[in-house]
């Protein structure tokens, strides 16, 4: 059964998984000796392993259904591993917010093509203002590092945006393979767990051969099963959660609340400061996730199926053509 508070209970659950994801950052500066390979490796591939520990009965009775769609699968697991390489790898290249407006502020741009050049659906005019805002939120928060204080040692800029870039579209492709999984029957459990799995058992290689620092001190070693089991174990859980109930162009968007986090920790915890600038830019951001995730109200009739049709249930996407 259907009705408005399945969009919004949804909404609230990417929320959660943002703010989640939100604090990777700032933990990873308490292991400054790990690789981004090695960071990414450990949080992606771990977590995503634990997630499909979680959802081992699920994905065995699911067995046949993610035979059937071994394409989708498979596209998600590469995803899943090319993701935290080129994210980690961006945000040390960058910067970590720069890294981090590219990476996540690309994803509902990228989602929206997908699902325009896959499925044949548009966006809402709702749905570009929101995320125009966010967008232009995101740009000043980047302004305001870039000029409030020089960039790392060794950064590479242009470098680092075009893995942001890889990142936000491999972040986009798992984001809607797992949600084609889920309206394709199989539970958001399941979905989640065998993509991710899947995708940590190709990380595992990468984590043998730069993960060694982890073991080097207490403070490494706890930064990464932080990684693992906090932002990206529970994290997902929330993620696959709410992408089983809004789309995954809102979704990606409403995970801009990501760098509004990542930023408040970096002052609060870090020491970093915050210009005006970056101030009106998170203001911007907060303004898009009211309005892309705010209910529409509630449409007629109820939804079959085990998820919502997104052109019935998600009334910020409809069909391209008359």
């Amino acid at each position: 059964m259907s009705g408005p508070g399945k969009p919004l209970s949804g909404a609230l659950a990417i929320l959660v998984a943002a703010v989640l994801w939100g604090t990777t950052g700032t933990a990873a500066t308490f292991a400054p000796g790990v690789s981004a390979a090695a960071i990414g490796a450990a949080a992606m591939g771990i977590g995503g392993l634990l997630q499909a520990a979680v959802a081992g009965a699920g994905i065995a009775r699911a067995r046949t259904l993610l035979a059937r769609h071994w394409r989708d699968l498979a596209l998600g697991a590469a995803s899943v591993a090319v993701y935290p390489l080129a994210f980690y790898a961006s945000m040390r290249m960058a910067g970590v917010t720069i890294g981090t407006v590219i990476s996540i502020g690309s994803a509902p741009l990228l989602a929206a093509l997908i699902e325009y050049r896959m499925e044949g659906l548009r966006l809402t005019r709702r749905w570009l203002t929101g995320a125009a805002l966010g967008l232009a939120g995101m740009l000043l928060m980047s302004l305001a590092e870039a000029t409030g204080r020089p960039m790392p040692g060794g950064a590479s800029p242009v470098a680092g945006i075009l893995l942001g870039l890889i990142a936000g579209l491999t972040y986009a492709m798992y984001s809607w393979t797992a949600r084609r999984l889920m309206r394709n029957g199989v539970p958001s459990m399941a979905a989640m767990g065998a993509t991710f799995g899947a995708g940590g058992l190709l990380l595992l290689p990468v984590l043998l051969a730069t993960g060694a620092p982890f073991l080097a001190s207490w403070s490494n070693a706890a930064v990464g099963a932080y990684m693992a089991t906090v932002p990206m174990f529970l994290g997902y859980l929330c993620f696959g959660y709410g992408l089983a109930r809004i789309a995954a162009s809102t979704a990606t968007t409403i995970t801009l609340f990501e760098p509004v986090v990542a930023a408040g920790l970096a002052v609060l915890v870090v020491g970093e400061r915050m210009p005006p600038l970056g101030w009106l830019g998170v203001g911007l951001v907060v303004l898009c996730l009211v309005i892309v995730s705010a209910p529409a109200g509630r449409r007629p009739g109820p939804v079959a199926g085990p998820v919502a049709n997104p052109v019935a249930a998600e009334p910020r996407l409809r069909r391209a053509g008359p």
